[in-house]
């Protein structure tokens, strides 16, 4: 991997693989482009304000954003490589870039002209050790597929293969030749990139640009090793193809190597083809509902996700009826760009999951401190205020509906959540870059397959099966403390009889009487407060599983009214020890 870049462009540009021309005038394209938008954006952003022009950035800034990330866009197509991964990559940070450069960058596609066969064929057969005619029974040399990192191609698996497999039709990805230098070089760009950002103030203060350079590499390098790509597929099949929703290929592992990736073709209909699904009798409106639960189950489930879950990449398979109810299924393909969420992290989404659904925003605040988004001691006053007009104003309404509602309304409370947002030290948690990107394209998706889709109802399921399982969870906590201090409690009385006892035997001198009934009131104390710790006991734990086991959240409530009755009965003069004369 490209080490990274520092100050100079002189080290900057030893980067670039000395042995290539090519390498060099992309690399310094690329740097071009970025100190070119830098500089801009100084002007704009920091130099008008300053000398009280503000409003005259302001005026122009939908016109220029907009023309700036179409000249992105057409660099990037024109480079291919990385640049269209980038691109992909920018159009999810909704919360670091205006949306005239996001909504640009989303008709960025990775669909770029394809390679000659010839070369294909040469790396391919160089990659099998062996001819394409004889690693195949038939090799299609038209591509089904092509991308700015590899091309697939329809094939047949040789009689021998096939015996081994269990199949015969595949898809046949190779990488495009000289992908791995083309792959360094626009590191080794970024890189230098990365390194300038962060000696801008006004950008370190928001985010550490060389950790998300990071992390895009580290996500690149895997994405052109098929052989990570075959584990990761593997895994997923393992993980979420169990159920009557979810499938995904299998790896012929004889036909693969790091540059060439044989799987069974799964191809169908294309997730976002809406005709084609209700040619087929399938409900878009349903298969929305499914995928985003998929995507929710996923990431805030089992914590491993398809990071690229663009309509390419996931098909509708219909399924002939065969007694199990199940009529079509989601075939996820495509797993070279898989995101991991630690445990921590997962624990802190599950809780935005479950304030989204609850529309509370003081708890999507928690809830993102907890994840690490902001950093220790931020005030989060003014994001609480603006989450919370959020919910107020748009909590119920679904995508579709949103066309009808005042621009003036986004653009205040597009203004307000900026503003709130700039005030705050923000930091990126591992592996949040692929999170964001994975949220923003299944919301897309969703929504372009249900214009009435309603994020709210389908966060919903997901959020109460969460919350019953927190609710167990604290049930047991719950019951561990509360009998845990029940049995201190419970202790006492034993004790407190001792020391009568010793005050009855005279061991224990006694100057008055009113001992005794300090004793009998601190007794009648302690067994007060055992009952009400029971009370609590029950009636907490029945409200928590009220949602999970009605039947036994009841009966606790119910039975609750035992102790709770000796807590409000009227006291009785005890005189049961009597001080002997």
């Amino acid at each position: 991997m490209p080490q990274a870049a520092h100050a100079t462009d002189e080290e900057a540009g030893a980067h670039a693989p000395a042995s290539s021309r090519s390498s060099r005038a992309r690399y310094n394209r690329i740097l071009r482009f970025a100190t070119g938008v830098m500089i801009q954006a100084w002007w704009f952003e920091i130099v008008l304000p300053r000398v009280g022009l503000r409003s005259l950035g302001e005026r122009s800034r939908t016109r220029r954003l907009t023309r700036m990330a179409a000249r992105f866009r057409v660099l990037a197509v024109e480079l291919g490589g990385l640049m269209i991964k980038v691109g992909q990559f920018l159009s999810a940070r909704l919360d670091v870039l205006p949306p005239e450069i996001t909504v640009e960058l989303e008709q960025l596609q990775d669909e770029v002209p394809a390679v000659a066969f010839a070369e294909i064929r040469a790396l391919a057969e160089a990659e099998l050790g062996t001819t394409l005619g004889r690693a195949y029974d038939w090799f299609d040399e038209t591509p089904v597929a092509a991308a700015s990192l590899g091309q697939a191609h329809r094939a047949r698996l040789s009689d021998e293969d096939e015996q081994i497999a269990g199949f015969r039709d595949v898809v046949v990805k190779v990488q495009r030749p000289g992908i791995d230098r083309i792959v360094a070089t626009d590191l080794a760009a970024l890189r230098t990139i990365g390194a300038r950002l962060s000696r801008i103030g006004f950008v370190a203060d928001r985010v550490d640009a060389p950790a998300l350079v990071e992390e895009f590499a580290t996500t690149s390098l895997e994405e052109i090793d098929y052989l990570h790509e075959g584990v990761n597929a593997e895994r997923f099949a393992a993980t979420f193809a169990r159920g009557d929703r979810v499938d995904a290929p299998t790896v012929v592992w004889e036909r693969t190597t790091r540059r060439v990736l044989t799987l069974s073709d799964v191809t169908a209909i294309k997730l976002g083809d809406v005709d084609a699904l209700r040619a087929a009798g399938i409900d878009p409106a349903e298969v929305a509902q499914a995928f985003a639960g998929a995507m929710f189950d996923q990431l805030f489930g089992a914590g491993f996700f398809h990071a690229d879950p663009h309509p390419g990449n996931v098909f509708v398979t219909p399924h002939a009826p065969d007694g199990s109810g199940r009529t079509w299924s989601l075939t996820f393909i495509d797993f070279g760009m898989m995101g991991q969420v630690p445990e921590g992290l997962r624990d802190g989404l599950r809780r935005i999951v479950i304030a989204v659904a609850a529309r509370d925003g003081r708890g999507l605040v928690d809830g993102i401190e907890r994840i690490g988004v902001l950093l220790p001691g931020a005030d989060t006053t003014e994001l609480e205020r603006a989450l919370t007009a959020l919910f107020a104003r748009f909590g119920g309404i679904a995508f579709g509906d949103l066309q009808n509602v005042d621009p003036r309304e986004f653009r205040t409370f597009a203004d307000d959540f900026g503003e709130a947002m700039r005030s705050l030290p923000v930091q990126l948690p591992e592996n949040f870059l692929l999170i964001t990107r994975a949220v923003s394209l299944t919301s897309g998706v969703c929504s372009a397959l249900d214009p009435s889709f309603n994020v709210w109802e389908a966060i919903d399921p997901y959020a109460q099966q969460l919350l019953r399982e927190e609710s167990r969870n604290a049930v047991t906590d719950v019951a561990k403390g509360m009998f845990g201090y029940a049995r201190t409690v419970m202790g006492l009385p034993p004790k407190l009889d001792g020391v009568a006892d010793r005050i009855d035997r005279g061991s224990l001198s006694v100057a008055t009487p009113e001992i005794d009934r300090r004793f009998d009131a601190i007794e009648a104390l302690v067994r007060r407060t055992i009952s009400a710790v029971v009370f609590a006991a029950l009636l907490v734990g029945g409200v928590l599983l009220l949602p999970a086991v009605p039947g036994l959240a009841i009966s606790l409530m119910i039975v609750s009214v035992v102790p709770l009755a000796f807590v409000i009965a009227p006291r009785r003069g005890s005189g049961r020890r009597r001080r002997r004369p």
